[in-house]
């Protein structure tokens, strides 16, 4: 199922600012716990991946990318955090599913929308009667496409947006990887 988003495109934060600290419920193979990105950016950079809803067409692809290249996040001292505004009761089975997360990464619930908009991101209102893959109601609003990638110093290295750049779900995995790598290798991305 793709979800459109029909409304003029918001300027999230770019390269250069420092990124909102945040503390947020989230879930890690299938377990709760308190996510903070101040604590995670003590260990290297972090990735911090904003997505519309879990068990959707374009998420549950990324979320599965992201599963599948996440040894090499680990190896250039990365950590991923998915963010959506779905709640934690969702995340908690989308994160251990063997076919999305796989327990490798956390995914984290802003069911307020109010990290999102701290990161210039809109969000939009769940439409009635729609449905996940899994026939599941979606009663929560859809935060838009967009990839963080920020240095262990609190400030954003890049944007990435599916509205503004026109990339697909795997596209945000794949250059934030490649941004990760070269931070680990010393090179300026």
């Amino acid at each position: 199922m793709a979800l459109l988003f029909a409304t003029p495109v918001f300027a999230a934060l770019q390269s250069g600012t420092a990124a909102p600290d945040f503390t947020a419920q989230a879930s890690l193979a299938g377990k709760s716990f308190t996510f903070s990105l101040k604590d995670a950016l003590k260990k290297g950079p972090v990735v911090v991946y904003f997505y519309p809803s879990a068990y959707t067409g374009g998420c549950d692809i990324e979320a599965h990318t992201f599963a599948t290249e996440k040894a090499k996040f680990d190896a250039a001292g990365a950590t991923i955090i998915g963010v959506s505004a779905d709640s934690l009761q969702r995340l908690n089975t989308f994160s251990s599913d063997p076919k999305y997360c796989a327990g490798k990464f956390p995914v984290a619930s802003d069911a307020t929308g109010k990290i999102a908009a701290s990161y210039e991101l809109k969000t939009e209102a769940a439409q009635p009667g729609l449905t996940d893959v899994r026939g599941a109601t979606i009663d929560h609003a859809f935060i838009e496409r967009t990839t963080f990638v920020i240095g262990s110093d609190g400030k954003i290295i890049a944007t990435l947006s599916s509205e503004d750049d026109h990339l697909h779900p795997e596209d945000h995995v794949k250059k934030s990887l490649a941004i990760v790598q070269q931070l680990q290798a010393g090179k300026a991305p």
